[in-house]
């Protein structure tokens, strides 16, 4: 499988995994967090979740920044206001006739308000 090279697809897909994005609910909510207390809300060990900070630091989802033996981390201001601008980008589109769309005539019939239902031979209609 080819890598991803857009920065918002690394930045979508890093998100995506279970722990990494319970990693960025708990720096979300509590603000710099040493790399040893994440063990606790992801249950996994401390190779797997120096592993998932790794993905999320080449995503550019956190910075960490080393304080005597321990590094803590912290979610990069400018990977949260990216994340609301390409979530804030997605919304329903507007409403199109079933013609504009392709449908077929049977799959149109089927759509259209008042049009006749066809049901399985041998089965009843209220």
């Amino acid at each position: 499988m080819k890598r991803a090279t857009d920065p918002d697809v690394r930045l979508l897909q890093a998100a995506a995994d279970p722990t990494r994005l319970a990693i960025l609910r708990q720096l979300s909510a509590e603000g710099p967090v040493c790399a040893c207390d994440f063990t606790a809300c992801c249950d996994v060990a401390q190779p797997t979740v120096s592993h998932h900070l790794k993905v999320l630091r080449e995503a550019g989802w956190v910075d960490g920044e080393r304080r005597g033996t321990w590094v803590w981390y912290s979610i990069r201001p400018e990977a949260a206001e990216r994340f609301r601008d390409l979530a804030g980008g997605i919304a329903p589109g507007a409403a199109r006739p079933a013609s504009a769309l392709g449908a077929s005539a049977t799959g149109l019939a089927a759509a259209t308000p008042g049009a006749a239902i066809a049901t399985p031979r041998g089965a009843q209609t209220r």
